[in-house]
């Protein structure tokens, strides 16, 4: 199983991010692996956001639409539970302003046992996982 962060999805979709080669590189070896592909809620809403603040809204619907049409990948939804022990990471890496988003993704790896993800964020690596490259 892969998790797919933000940077990950940001970087395919937005033909000018500077991680975009090197993300549609990635994007094509993961599919051909046939590997199990999980996100959360929160990157999604983090991802659309921001792809609509940088491309444009319509674009930004165009691909949510995809993402949540995709067969390939499963969404996980954090229970109340692992919020409140996403708050406890937030906490514990504060000095590195680790967002709310990522901690709320480093809980919901390590519950469903999850140690790769495909980011450009160097705080899942701090945190433990595997970052693929």
């Amino acid at each position: 199983m892969i998790y797919i962060d933000t940077g990950a999805f940001f970087a395919r979709f937005a033909k000018k991010d500077q991680h975009h080669i090197q993300a549609m590189r990635i994007w094509k070896k993961i599919y051909k692996q046939n590997v199990k592909l999980v996100s959360s809620n929160f990157v999604i809403d983090e991802t659309l956001t921001l792809l609509a603040r940088k491309t444009s809204y319509e674009y930004s619907v165009e691909q949510a639409k995809n993402i949540y049409n995709s067969p390939t990948l499963t969404l996980l939804r954090p229970e109340k539970s692992d919020e409140i022990a996403a708050i406890k990471l937030f906490e514990k890496y504060a000095d590195m302003k680790v967002s709310f988003t990522d901690c709320v993704s480093f809980q919901l790896m390590k519950k469903h046992k999850i140690n790769k993800a495909f980011t450009f964020d160097m705080h899942f690596q701090l945190a433990g996982f595997d970052a693929i490259k």
